[in-house]
Order: structure tokens, then sequence, then C-alpha cells
């Protein structure tokens, strides 16, 4: 059985914060990755998005800031780098969804 967030995407041109959606890249047992944009440094990154559902449990946000964590203190050519970890609330909603964001490379 696929998990529902597996199915769940968010639309071209959302906006996360300072970041807009421009495609789902893959999704997996942490979360959905997307193609976006860094609106204030006019540069692609990739989100990796905990989403709503997910984000309420603590266990499963202390392994996606672990994860991050642990990226981010990685330093190699075929590594992502993290540029950041935060939590973005959705207005229609009161759930959270975190966001890891690393460099996208063309």
């Amino acid at each position: 059985m696929v998990p529902a967030f597996m199915d769940s995407h968010l639309k071209t041109g959302t906006n996360l914060g300072r970041y807009e959606i421009r495609s789902k890249i893959g999704a997996g047992g942490m979360g959905v990755v997307y193609r976006a944009e860094d609106t204030q440094l006019r540069r692609p990154v990739a989100l990796k998005i905990l989403p709503p559902g997910l984000a309420v449990d603590s266990v499963r946000m202390w392994r996606f800031h672990q994860e991050a964590l642990a990226t981010a203190a990685l330093n190699h050519p075929n590594i992502a780098h993290i540029y950041e970890v935060s939590e973005h609330n959705e207005r229609t909603s009161s759930q959270w969804s975190s966001s890891t964001v690393i460099r996208w490379e063309n």
C-alpha cells in the first residue's frame, strides 16, 4: 500500500516561504521532493517536504532533522548541500511541514 503523502502534490506556483514550487521530483519514506526556485536568491533548489500528516509525528520530525544535520556535516561534490531546515505553516492547515533546501544542479 502506498502512503497517502506519496500521492499528495503541491501545485506548480505554490509558495512555501521564499520558495516557489516548480515540479515534483519524487517521494520516499521521509517525504516528497520538489524542484523549486529560491525567489530571493533566484536559484533553483530541491525542497524535501515532510507532509503535514507526518510532521505531527515527533519521531518523524526528529529523524527528518537528524538526516539534515548528518547531511550538512558532510562536504563532498556528490552529496547535496543543505542550506536551510525550516517549518512552514500552510494557511489552510494548522499542521506544520518541514523542508530541507539543497542546491539543484542542472
